[in-house]
């Protein structure tokens, strides 16, 4: 995938402000609602939310620290890289989810959460499009971040910025389905 940098950086930004208005919305929903869930191994409203605050955790920073200390200047092209464009494609929301397994130390089951929940998340966001317009200014191929699962591989930050984005689409989609689930007939009885 070879597209220009900019456009990139354009529909990153597009799909982070859904991201951010879709977020906000959420919170008009009641609590109970936020923290109900459909089965007991399967997460809220508000648990979705937190897994991607877990990675925010890790992957805002990473970010933000990569672009301070890059010394590679834009490019007019970015081309995924082989790794980063499949984790970016994974990501990315389907009509049917595909199934991950979630790493224990993302995983928030259980979890005792409030509307502070979405603060948090909606935070993130707002920084995510801070560290997007910062990008203009480095290489979205030369300049490399960590991923979660190993400091030892690295991706391209235009990849990153793809698979955060993405997964945060991802888990907000979820988070509707959840939503949605309590509205159908079928839920309400149980």
């Amino acid at each position: 995938m070879k597209t220009p940098s900019e456009d990139l950086i354009q529909d990153l930004i597009e799909r982070t402000r859904q991201t951010l208005n879709a977020t906000e919305n959420l919170k008009q929903e009641p609590i109970d609602l936020l923290n109900w869930k459909p089965a007991p191994e399967r997460w809220s409203v508000l648990e979705c939310i937190e897994h991607l605050n877990l990675y925010g955790d890790f992957y805002l920073p990473e970010i933000a620290r990569r672009i301070r200390e890059s010394q590679k200047p834009a490019e007019p092209y970015f081309s995924a890289g082989l790794l980063g464009d499949y984790f970016a494609k994974s990501m990315l929301p389907k009509e049917k989810l595909n199934k991950m397994k979630t790493f224990d130390d993302k995983n928030p089951n259980g979890s005792d959460l409030s509307i502070d929940t979405i603060d948090r998340f909606i935070a993130q966001q707002k920084e995510l499009l801070v560290l997007l317009n910062k990008s203009r200014s480095v290489s979205l191929n030369k300049t490399k971040t960590s991923i979660s699962i190993s400091k030892l591989i690295t991706l391209r930050l235009g990849d990153t910025f793809r698979v955060v984005i993405y997964h945060n689409q991802r888990h907000l989609v979820q988070a509707n389905k959840v939503l949605s689930l309590q509205a159908s007939p079928e839920m309400s009885k149980v």
